[in-house]
C-alpha cells in the first residue's frame, strides 16, 4: 500500500521561515519539507541543522532543498521571505519596496512548475503580499491566504489570559483588519465559555482598559523585535497551525488574512478576519454583526489596506 506524503514548501529561510520548517517537522505536520532560498550556503546549512534534529523528533520527516519550480508537488507552500530590518521603524509597510518585487519575481517560477496547492503568506505587509500572490498565482479563491491577524489574535488572547488568569484556550478573541498599526480589537466578539465580555464586567478581573490593551497588542511585535531584532516563535506557530488545518482538513476557525468578497461590505482586498481553514484553504469568512463603532474602525482598516495594495502595484505592474 502506498501512502501519500504530506509535502510542504517554505520559501525564505530567515528567522521565521527556518522556524516554520522546524515546527512542521517537530509537530509531525509534514512528512517532507522542501526548503527554498536564494542564499544557497544558508540553505545548505539550515537543511543540515534540521536533519541533525530529526533523530530526536517524534515523527519521521525529511528536509530537502528545492528550486522554485521543484515546489510543484507541495500540498502547501509558505512564503516567508523578507528583511525584518526594513520595518524597524515600527511600520510593516516599510518592507514593501523589498518584498513586493521579490515575490513578483519568483511567483511565475513557482507556477511554471505546475503548483496547484494552497499558498500561505507570512511576508509583510502581510495583507498586501497575500493579495499579490493571489494575483500572480491565479489560484482559486481561498487557496491563497495569509497569517494576517492570526498572530495578533494570539497576542490579544495572551493579554486577556494574563489579566483574568484563564487558560488561553478557555475563551475566544480576535484582532481584525490590517496586520499592522490600524488593526482593531472587536470587543463585542470576545466570548468566555459562551458569555460575552459585557456580561462579566461586574467582576474587576474582566474590566479592561480597552485602549491600552489594543495599543499594547498592536505594539507587541515591536516589544519582541526590540530585544532580539526579529520575531520567530509566535508567527512560526501561527503558520504551522494554519498548515496543519489545511493538511488535516480541520475546518478550524482562526483569524487569517482572507479574501473579502462582499463580507462586511468589502470586496477585492485581503484582510484579517476570523475564517474557516480547511483542505481548500479559506473555506468561509465568518461575518459578524459588529457594533457601529467597531464596524467604522474596521472599515478604516480596509481603506488602509486598499491604499497599500494600490501603492504596491506600482512596484510590480
Amino acid at each position: 500500500m502506498t501512502f501519500k506524503k504530506r509535502v510542504v514548501g517554505v520559501i525564505g529561510l530567515g528567522h521565521v521561515g527556518a522556524h516554520v520548517a522546524f515546527d512542521l517537522g517537530v509537530l509531525g505536520i509534514a512528512d517532507e519539507v522542501k526548503l527554498c532560498d536564494v542564499k544557497s550556503e544558508k540553505l545548505v546549512s539550515e537543511r543540515q541543522d534540521m536533519m541533525d534534529a530529526v533523530m530526536f523528533m517524534p515523527h519521521r520527516v525529511n528536509y530537502t532543498i528545492a528550486s522554485y519550480e521543484e515546489l510543484a508537488d507541495c500540498d502547501v507552500i509558505v512564503n516567508a521571505i523578507g528583511d525584518i530590518t526594513l520595518c524597524a521603524s515600527g511600520n510593516r509597510d516599510d518592507e514593501m519596496h523589498f518584498t513586493v518585487p521579490q515575490v513578483a519575481d519568483y511567483m511565475p517560477k513557482v507556477m511554471a512548475g505546475g503548483f496547484q496547492g494552497i499558498f500561505i503568506n507570512i511576508t509583510n505587509p502581510c495583507d498586501v503580499i497575500t493579495d499579490l500572490i493571489a494575483k500572480k498565482s491565479g489560484l482559486p479563491k481561498g487557496h491563497v491566504f495569509g497569517t494576517g491577524t492570526g498572530l495578533d489574535s494570539s497576542r490579544l488572547v495572551s493579554a486577556i489570559s494574563q489579566q483574568t488568569g484563564l487558560d488561553h484556550h478557555s475563551f475566544s478573541a480576535y484582532m481584525m483588519g490590517e496586520h499592522g498599526n490600524s488593526q482593531i480589537v472587536p470587543w463585542s466578539l470576545i466570548k468566555f465559555g459562551g458569555k460575552s465580555l459585557a456580561e462579566l464586567e461586574q467582576n474587576p478581573a474582566y474590566v479592561f482598559d480597552k485602549a491600552r490593551v489594543q495599543d499594547e497588542t498592536i505594539k507587541a511585535g515591536w516589544v519582541t523585535y526590540s530585544g532580539k531584532h526579529c520575531t520567530e516563535y509566535g508567527v512560526s506557530m501561527t503558520a504551522a497551525t494554519m498548515v496543519r488545518a489545511v493538511l488535516r482538513d480541520e475546518r478550524k476557525i482562526m483569524a487569517a488574512s482572507a479574501p473579502l468578497d462582499g463580507e462586511y461590505g468589502e470586496t477585492g482586498i485581503f484582510c484579517g478576519v476570523p475564517s474557516v481553514i480547511g483542505a481548500n484553504g479559506i473555506e468561509e469568512v465568518m461575518e459578524y454583526n459588529l457594533p457601529e463603532q467597531e464596524m467604522k474602525d474596521f472599515k478604516a482598516c480596509c481603506a488602509t489596506i486598499r491604499a497599500n495594495i494600490a501603492k504596491a502595484e506600482g512596484f510590480w505592474k
